[in-house]
């Protein structure tokens, strides 16, 4: 057995949405990301329902092997949502999502904390500074505002 210090980062980002969480929280979901994501495409969505809801697993391209994402709680009526990504042999990561009602729609409190699996880990957990995150949650929030305003996907490639 070997038993290890975390080597763990996480950051919080609060983004300003355009719509009421009950809008919103529909689309925080593996199908429905594919309305307002160019080029979302899981490889396998495990899902009763169809859509996101409690203990629904699926799977996304990534490298050096496949994520596994694992809804650990999805209540619409707190409009919160909780998963877990593994990365085999890179990270394990937990993601929160908290809607709350502002007066221009919403605001979206997200927080992701990775946990290195190893050296590839470490590389992404050091990656994943303040500054790369603040990035990463201004394009998603431009990406989800873009489609509730317009009902389609900001189609940014090239």
């Amino acid at each position: 057995m070997k038993i290890v210090q975390p080597n763990r980062v996480s950051h919080t980002y609060t983004q300003d949405l355009v719509a009421a969480p009950a809008t919103v929280f529909p689309l925080l979901c593996p199908v429905r990301e594919a309305d307002w994501i160019v080029g979302w495409n899981p490889l396998l969505v495990v899902s009763a329902s169809g859509l996101a809801e409690p203990d629904c697993v699926f799977i996304t391209p990534s490298s050096p092997s496949d994520a596994i994402w694992y809804i650990t709680r999805h209540e619409p009526d707190a409009a919160f949502v909780e998963m877990i990504k593994i990365t085999p042999g890179v990270t394990a990561c937990k993601l929160s999502i908290q809607l709350r009602t502002a007066p221009n729609g919403c605001e979206a409190l997200i927080t992701y904390a990775h946990t290195s699996l190893g050296p590839q880990g470490d590389v992404f957990v050091a990656a994943f500074t303040e500054d790369y995150y603040a990035g990463f949650m201004r394009d998603w929030e431009d990406r989800i505002n873009h489609y509730l305003l317009n009902g389609a996907a900001l189609n940014t490639g090239g």
